[in-house]
């Protein structure tokens, strides 16, 4: 069953065709992957899946639930059910992970202890810290899964996963991203990491702002391999252009 529909999206920005026509089908309770090389739309379409503003000027409908979001609020996306993990997780000057937590789950009470167990950090020795730059880029990465943890939401895009962590970290992600498509939460990648891309059921290969290539995630693992898959676009990369982009 599809959670979450693209419908020929299409963004113009700067006078420049970043996103044309893309059309999507993820399915629910399942891990997908959104790959290709660097500048291929992937992390645009995530902001436009997300609703983040200068990227909502789009042509084509997004639908969660068989529900038509395509003019809700970044806030109202989340409160529908998606969120978006990013590449660089911010960083909060003031704010404890206590509150971080806390503002993140509509629970009363909130189970901290559990959400940062789940990714590998001690209570005792993170709750009080403040979510800023004394905290390492791997660091804030669990936080912030914790953070989503603690949302619950039925959709979850991570943008570039991989980036900035040890693999420890990464192994870490993966445990947790394995247990929540146990408990049915749908989980999307935007990578273009075969580690990450290895993680996923199904996946959909990016190019020039284009999906040319949807299929299980082991049938789209040649294009990591071979460095590239026989397409028609003009953008096609030589093979400098290919070892700067995988």
């Amino acid at each position: 069953m599809g959670i979450l529909e693209i419908d020929k999206v299409s963004l113009r920005l700067g006078g420049k065709q970043i996103l044309n026509k893309v059309t999507m089908d993820i399915w629910e309770g399942h891990v997908h992957a959104i790959v290709g090389p660097n500048g291929a739309g992937k992390s645009t379409l995530a902001s436009v899946i997300m609703g983040l503003e200068g990227y909502r000027d789009i042509q084509g409908k997004i639908r969660l639930k068989n529900k038509d979001i395509t003019s809700l609020s970044i806030d109202e996306r989340a409160r529908q059910g998606i969120t978006l993990g990013w590449q660089e997780p911010a960083r909060y000057e003031g704010l404890s992970v206590r509150s971080f937590l806390q503002a993140a789950s509509s629970k009363k009470k909130v189970d901290f202890e559990n959400y940062l167990m789940q990714v590998g950090l001690s209570c005792d020795e993170y709750l009080d810290r403040a979510v800023d730059k004394t905290l390492s880029g791997g660091e804030r990465k669990k936080i912030e899964l914790a953070s989503i943890l603690a949302m619950d939401p039925d959709v979850i895009m991570l943008d570039e996963p991989d980036s900035g962590i040890d693999v420890g970290t990464l192994e870490k992600m993966f445990e947790v991203i394995k247990e929540l498509k146990k408990k049915g939460t749908t989980v999307i990648f935007i990578t273009h990491s075969l580690a990450v891309l290895r993680q996923a059921d199904h996946a959909f290969l990016m190019c020039h702002g284009e999906i040319i290539e949807k299929n299980t995630a082991d049938k789209i693992i040649p294009y990591f391999e071979n460095k590239c898959i026989p397409c028609p676009h003009k953008n096609k990369p030589d093979k400098e252009g290919l070892r700067d982009a995988i």
